[in-house]
């Protein structure tokens, strides 16, 4: 049977009512910038931040660009940020003036490798962005012991972990900043593009609020130079209606990670590390102190066999994707950048050789896992 990447409509439909009187709604109030659909899905959505405060933004992207300006990152800076990761997080830094410093990650999380981001400090550092890759948190206190070494700031890029958590600490709240997404394929998926941003200081929240809005406050009058990152009520609106099955969203996604850990891990040549002697298939695994949410599920295919592996699933009918096929450092826009920047990327190389991404999101039937599990077992065999 057909088992898709992702079904957005199978998690939408069941809501549909919900979101026809979301839209009467907002469509009668004739309030579609601001207002109190903005506010409401911020303070709705507060307590999975962890944070003091949060801001609706127009996309992840624009999130991490926002938390950048606030900060006064610019020309002859330079931020500390991994290789292996989507291109948004490098690109915002390129964007505000500043030099991407690409780190290296760790074989087993993906997540930012805190030795080699320590080794490629220089007296121009500024700031680190860790990202909570596919949908558990970096390791938050290395990070932050190296920020209050060094004075650095911290932007947690979340994008892809909104309710993960480290010991118990959530996902964005740990730094200076916080930067989420409501892409449709996230957890918390919006019926088109969405960010948040959260912060704990005052100070910073209230500089990015007004930046958010051409850095205006009050009306007409710009103390800053900010930009339109606004996000849409009709967005805030829809979001509020898929709020409250958040938690069961992500369990589902827990469970059906767990399924493929289960069934996965009892076939030959699978294992969750790829030093286990004839591992041909590595399984993605929650490093300890974290609560995973499964943004994905990301298998390492050695021996060279990771495209014959996405072929195989694509013949049979099921989705798959490779998150991401080229490391930020090997990316032709940053080709210019100093030689420091690009060095020493050789974990992130091999995982943009061997990753693959299987179905994981949470409407996932028993059927449609096992039609993966046979199909990757087929292969192997």
């Amino acid at each position: 049977m057909p088992v898709p990447l992702l079904d957005v409509n199978a998690q939408n439909y069941p809501l549909h009512d919900g979101f026809s009187a979301a839209f009467e709604r907002v469509f009668k109030t004739g309030h579609f910038i601001m207002g109190e659909e903005i506010a409401a899905f911020e303070r709705e959505v507060l307590p999975i931040t962890g944070a003091s405060h949060a801001l609706s933004l127009s996309s992840g992207t624009d999130a991490i660009l926002l938390a950048l300006m606030a900060l006064e990152i610019g020309p002859g800076d330079e931020v500390l940020c991994p290789a292996f990761t989507f291109f948004a997080t490098a690109g915002c830094v390129s964007r505000v003036g500043a030099t991407p410093v690409f780190v290296d990650v760790l074989p087993d999380s993906f997540n930012i490798d805190i030795v080699d981001a320590r080794a490629k400090l220089t007296s121009k550092t500024r700031a680190i962005i860790p990202v909570h890759l596919f949908g558990q948190c970096a390791d938050m206190e290395a990070v932050m012991e190296l920020a209050n070494q060094h004075s650095l700031y911290v932007i947690e890029d979340a994008a892809q972990a909104i309710g993960a958590a480290r010991h118990g600490t959530l996902a964005g709240s740990i730094g200076h900043f916080g930067c989420y997404s409501f892409f449709p394929s996230k957890n918390l998926g919006g019926l088109g593009d969405g960010g948040l941003l959260v912060a704990n200081d005052n100070d910073l929240a209230l500089r990015a609020k007004s930046l958010r809005n051409h850095g205006m406050e009050p009306k007409y009058y710009h103390s800053h130079i900010g930009g339109n990152f606004r996000m849409d009520a009709l967005q805030a609106a829809f979001l509020r209606v898929k709020l409250p099955h958040y938690a069961s969203y992500t369990e589902k996604r827990q469970a059906n990670a767990a399924f493929y850990q289960e069934h996965l891990a009892k076939l030959p040549g699978v294992s969750f590390s790829s030093e286990a002697s004839g591992t041909r298939l590595v399984l993605p695994q929650c490093g300890e102190g974290n609560t995973h949410i499964w943004n994905q599920f990301t298998l390492r295919v050695t021996g060279g066999r990771r495209d014959a592996l996405k072929q195989h699933l694509l013949d049979r009918k099921i989705g798959c994707e490779i998150y991401y096929p080229v490391t930020l450092d090997q990316q032709a826009c940053f080709a210019h950048l100093p030689e420091s920047s690009l060095r020493g990327c050789e974990v992130s190389h091999r995982h943009a050789e061997e990753v693959l991404s299987i179905p994981i999101y949470s409407e996932l039937n028993e059927p449609q896992k096992f039609e993966v599990v046979e199909a990757i077992a087929a292969f192997l065999n």
